[in-house]
């Protein structure tokens, strides 16, 4: 190490952007979906089971790959050109 060439790092710009344990993106959408639900179609019961199932799934994808959501969008779109 050279001195004065250090840098600190704050550990917010090195982390994902998480809402609630999801990513920011996929709990927004998930959140709207099951507003959607909840209050457009008036099934209350059905919005609430979603957004906690599908958030759920968020978080636990989320605990293994915080960028789940990015690869899996990336995945779709070369489904061709990743096929064996």
């Amino acid at each position: 190490m050279i001195d004065g060439y250090e840098v600190p790092l704050h550990r917010s710009l090195s982390e994902p952007i998480l809402l609630a344990g999801a990513p920011r993106s996929a709990a927004i959408a998930i959140g709207t979906l099951a507003a959607v639900i909840a209050l457009g179609l008036r099934l209350w019961i059905p919005g609430l089971i979603a957004w906690i199932g599908l958030h759920s799934a968020a978080v636990f994808l989320a605990r293994i790959d915080p960028d789940f959501l990015a690869v899996a969008l990336r995945s779709a779109r070369h489904r061709d050109h990743l096929s064996c």
